[in-house]
């Protein structure tokens, strides 16, 4: 029998009660308690479901140590088996040239280039942050008015003049109609929608969008070519849409912007004027995270038997878009873009 002071008791019986407390501690607890009681090894463990050992094991540690000796004793743990030299060494590996036949270094081509096992190669490379199978672009603009053309097009996304609109303008050109060559399967519970790998084109079309950022409404338009007169013929009916106060339009470098056409078109214009992104930069027109909204949306995952069919569903998909839209915000400052654009230049991270 285990005897128990009133302040050994009171603290076992806490321990047995507060749900804070870990599940194995108020076990250990629970067989002190009723070994306090006058039960037996035997006893205990068949009312607890525990072995013999276990009872025995824990209720000779509080003879020996009191409850701080239910306490798990801390582990020294598997020794080390890499010292910080040889993890140095397989990140240094990992940044250099792969061997000739391979584009970059897997686990396995490192490990075996360095005698060590594959699990203690994946385990630095982790701890480290290292990772030679990912791979991503970026893009830096060359443009010599860079920061004048940021801050020209932030300054109108955060603060637009007072009583003009902005409207971000550009062309997704070369849309094709794609058919499978078998009748989709549809979305079942456990199976996804299937369709085949094959496809038939069935023609292009070129879509034109115009996106008024305050309201988050878009004006679109298909046509069959990607020329400056149908740009021309667009920009025309961007004009008709808003038709009052200055129209301030973010475009891209596209050589169909800048065509003499385009240019006398926009001296006759005068309460229009054009913002071009940095070259290099068309990330900054808003209007293509709308282009990314539709191909996501409506373009990749459609069938289309023709070119009008293709049309239909776009222009569908701009109603019902209208319908809900809301604004465009446009959340880095000038300083932001700038400086990523800095670090790129001199140390070649990515955007």
């Amino acid at each position: 029998m285990v005897a128990l002071s009133p302040a050994e008791r009171q603290e076992l019986e806490r321990l047995s009660r507060t749900p804070s407390v870990p599940n194995q501690l108020a076990q250990r607890a629970r067989i002190v308690l009723r070994a306090a009681e006058g039960a037996s090894n035997r006893e205990i463990a068949a009312e607890l479901g525990l072995s013999l050992p276990t009872v025995g094991q824990w209720r000779s540690a509080f003879v020996r140590e009191g409850a701080p000796g239910l306490a798990d004793r801390p582990r020294s743990g598997r020794p080390r088996r890499l010292d910080e030299q040889a993890a140095k060494l397989i990140v240094a590996k990992a940044l250099e040239a792969p061997p000739p036949g391979t584009s970059h270094w897997s686990v396995r081509d490192l490990a075996r280039e360095l005698a060590l096992p594959p699990t203690t190669v994946h385990r630095v490379l982790r701890a480290n942050r290292v990772r030679p199978h990912q791979v991503r672009t970026f893009k830096h603009s060359k443009d010599p008015q860079l920061a004048a053309k940021v801050c020209d097009i932030v300054g109108l996304y955060l603060d637009p003049p007072e009583g003009a609109l902005v409207v971000c303008v550009d062309e997704k050109t070369q849309i094709q109609a794609l058919d499978r060559t078998q009748p989709l399967l549809p979305l079942r519970p456990g199976l996804a929608e299937r369709r085949t790998h094959d496809y038939v084109r069935h023609g292009t079309t070129n879509l034109y969008a115009a996106l008024e950022i305050a309201s988050g409404q878009v004006v679109g338009e298909c046509r069959p070519r990607h020329r400056h007169q149908e740009f021309l013929a667009f920009l025309r009916r961007v004009v008709r849409e808003f038709p009052e106060g200055e129209l301030h339009i973010v475009l891209d470098n596209s050589s169909t912007h800048s065509t003499p056409e385009v240019k006398r078109w926009l001296v006759r214009h005068k309460r229009v004027s054009f913002h071009f992104t940095p070259t290099g930069a068309s990330w900054m027109n808003l209007v293509e995270c709308w282009f990314s909204i539709l191909t996501r949306k409506q373009i990749r995952r459609g069938t289309y038997e023709s070119v009008a069919q293709l049309i239909s569903a776009i222009k569908r998909f701009i109603a019902a878009h209208n319908e809900h839209a809301t604004p465009f915000v446009w959340t880095k400052s000038a300083e932001q873009i700038l400086a990523t654009a800095v670090r790129q230049e001199t140390s070649g991270t990515e955007h």
